[in-house]
This record gives structure tokens, C-alpha cells and sequence, in this order.
């Protein structure tokens, strides 16, 4: 008998990393943090908010720093570095947060 690979869906083994604190639970983002004026050139960190599902990057890119490259609509066009690649995402500020050094 053949087993069948299990399937590996958008959040798969995500149940830390996108999970939000017990007293975090049911607050909706600050409006300050939906309306941060991002412009270009400044350089943002990628933190899943896991409430909210429009625009999520995928996994791979939570906690990575990036630069902002450009604006289409209301979401931001994120240049990232991963490995020795340069990749473009596409995500609301809602995922977004300054980078502080």
C-alpha cells in the first residue's frame, strides 16, 4: 500500500510563528500602524500579524529586513534579501514595521 504525501498548504507549520499573544487575541491592528507613512528607500522588517489575512507574505519572509521600493494602491512593494537572492513582495503596512538599528 502507498501513502499518500501529506499536503503542504500557505501556513503550514506555522502554529508559533503565526500565532498571537493569549492577550493580543480579538484587538484589531492600531490604525497608527495602518497608516504609517512608509516612503521610499526606508527600510522596513517583515511581522506577519496573523488576524489579518489580506496581503500576508509567506512565511519564509517573517522577521526579514527589507527596503521599501515602491507603492501599488494601498500596499507596498518590499525588496528582500534571502539567501543569496533579492526578492520582491507585495504586502499591506499591516505586515510591516520600521526597522530601528
Amino acid at each position: 500500500m502507498i501513502m499518500v504525501k501529506a499536503p503542504r498548504g500557505y501556513r503550514n507549520r506555522t502554529r508559533n510563528m503565526l500565532r498571537k499573544h493569549v492577550r493580543d487575541k480579538g484587538h484589531v491592528p492600531r490604525l497608527s500602524k495602518v497608516l504609517y507613512p512608509y516612503k521610499v528607500g526606508d527600510r522596513v522588517v517583515v511581522k506577519i500579524d496573523p488576524s489579518f489575512h489580506g496581503g500576508m507574505p509567506h512565511k519564509r519572509f517573517h522577521g526579514l529586513t527589507g527596503s521599501i521600493i515602491g507603492k501599488r494602491g494601498s500596499a507596498y512593494i518590499v525588496k528582500l534579501s534571502l539567501g543569496n537572492k533579492e526578492k520582491t513582495i507585495i504586502t499591506y503596512p499591516v505586515h510591516l514595521a520600521p526597522f530601528k538599528q
